[in-house]
């Protein structure tokens, strides 16, 4: 299958079939044709026109007072690509590596930075066969563009320099080139600046971002289910009238989502001794639904970057304009990645508090989840993982839009730190999605003691915890746990239909 790029809206949904399916990728006519017209302009633009066009006819940066001579523009785009791939840290995980190919593609198909057709062919090349150049994760600003990690990107894919991973392994570029008979492109004016000013490696990360927080977000629901049932819980703070009364979308969502999950239930329609649940489980509704609403928030913004234009300067052919602006400026990206993170870091730190609740010997569950407690410790130390796991990713929550530090001989006085936001977002989302595995291993084990009782819970939860079984057994006696929490974590991420 080929999805055709063009300047048709693309929305985080396609992307998720995009690489969901392993599809190609191509440029649609419509998208070739606006590329070529925005390159033909630029070429007579730069013919007619004797002022200095910033990036065009002049250097970068502080340096935009600079007039380069026309036999010196290709060599200025060049050098550009080469000294400012500067990335430090650890890489960046392939998938997003493959994202931000993507998005630039989209970026160029819109026919407002004058790259020739050939350079985003090229990395539409570089896409479908799966040549994904080394990225890393620290370097950029997030204000100039992603520069330091688009360059990077571009260095292999279009200039034939530096490295890349082909057929799952770590090559020099030169050797993939010789291998597809491929040759650099020689860069015209503006290319270089093109593929390194823009923000698609905090897009990228964003996407993913979001995907991934949707699919916690329900996979959230779900456990949540399991563990209200398996500590006994009410049903009555989720019944859709009470929420209609504070009818905030998420809240009423999740609500929605543990009654369908508990229909059926025997243990939900048993008569409760208790009158309130503790608020990790009471309160849920609310903070979930927080999180979901945060999530449909951010989701709008990113679909909004990822349909623009984020480069600099911006040719407008049809005005008869290029304009040097600030779109590849972060701070709308930088400010919801940050609120993204705390969001989903709030269904990490509801969820090690079922943890807790769980394992505290209430409702006839025994000491820490295992029938003989002392000699056995049982669901003792999987909480203070999780307790761990939660007190960092709240570290994480600290927000790096608040931050700047002048840059580029203070032309670039304030920057977004939004790539910051976007990586450290990430790591939000590998914690929670942590946290939400251990939860699940102490509410299988709970709601095993429940079946002793005789008491089975809801069609659905019961098939959650058979399919469960598969890969964690119940805990008789002390094991060794990190077996069972890293199965946890890899159930979650290959469970279907979510």
């Amino acid at each position: 299958m080929t999805h055709y790029i063009s300047s048709e809206r693309l929305t985080i949904g396609q992307v998720k079939q995009i690489i969901d399916n392993k599809m190609d990728i191509a440029l649609s006519d419509d998208a070739k044709q606006r590329i070529e017209k925005c390159r033909n302009y630029l070429n007579n633009k730069m013919e007619t026109q004797k002022e200095p066009i910033y990036g065009v006819t002049t250097g970068f940066g502080s340096l935009c007072n600079i007039s380069i001579s026309k036999e010196q523009l290709s060599q200025l785009q060049k050098n550009l690509v080469m000294s400012h791939a500067c990335g430090v840290g650890d890489e960046v995980p392939q998938e997003i590596v493959k994202l931000m190919l993507l998005l630039k593609v989209q970026n160029f198909s819109f026919g407002y930075s004058g790259v020739q057709l050939q350079t985003a062919q090229r990395l539409v090349d570089c896409f479908n066969l799966d040549i994904l150049p080394v990225v890393y994760q620290q370097g950029s600003l997030g204000a100039s563009g992603d520069l330091c990690p688009l360059a990077n990107l571009m260095l292999p894919s279009v200039l034939g320099m530096g490295d890349v991973y082909y057929k799952g392994v770590r090559t020099d570029v030169s050797k993939v080139y010789a291998e597809l008979g491929w040759q650099p492109i020689t860069l015209q004016s503006k290319e270089g600046l093109a593929l390194l000013n823009g923000t698609q490696f905090m897009s990228a990360y964003g996407v993913w971002n979001i995907l991934k927080a949707q699919r916690l977000s329900a996979q959230a629901d779900m456990v949540l289910a399991l563990s209200l049932d398996a500590f006994d819980g009410r049903i009555e703070p989720f019944f859709e009238s009470l929420h209609l009364v504070r009818p905030h979308k998420g809240q009423l969502e999740t609500a929605a989502a543990v009654r369908k999950y508990t229909e059926g239930s025997q243990i939900i329609a048993r008569h409760k001794e208790h009158v309130q649940d503790p608020y990790s489980f009471r309160c849920a509704p609310q903070v979930h639904g927080a999180a979901k609403d945060t999530i449909r928030y951010v989701a709008s913004v990113l679909e909004t970057e990822i349909n623009s234009t984020t480069d600099n300067p911006i040719v407008l052919p049809d005005e008869d304009l290029v304009i040097s602006g600030g779109h590849f400026h972060g701070e709308p990206l930088a400010m919801v990645l940050d609120f993204l993170a705390i969001a989903v870091a709030e269904l990490g730190s509801i969820s090690e508090r079922r943890c807790y609740q769980l394992i505290d010997a209430k409702r006839g569950l025994p000491s820490f989840l295992v029938a003989k407690p002392g000699l056995n410790s049982g669901f003792m130390i999987p909480q203070y993982a999780a307790a761990a796991i939660v007190s960092q990713t709240k570290q994480y929550c600290t927000p790096a839009s608040v931050d700047s530090i002048p840059s580029s001989q203070n032309q670039e006085d304030l920057v977004s730190m939004g790539a910051n936001a976007a990586t450290k977002c990430y790591k939000v989302m590998e914690n929670v999605e942590r946290v939400l595995a251990i939860e699940l291993f102490n509410a299988a084990q709970a709601l095993d003691f429940r079946h002793q009782e005789g008491l089975k819970s809801s069609p659905f939860i019961e098939q959650l915890v058979a399919d469960y079984r598969k890969v964690v057994n119940f805990i008789d006696i002390d094991e060794i746990m990190y077996r069972h929490i890293h199965a946890s974590v890899k159930f979650l991420q290959e469970m279907k239909n979510v």
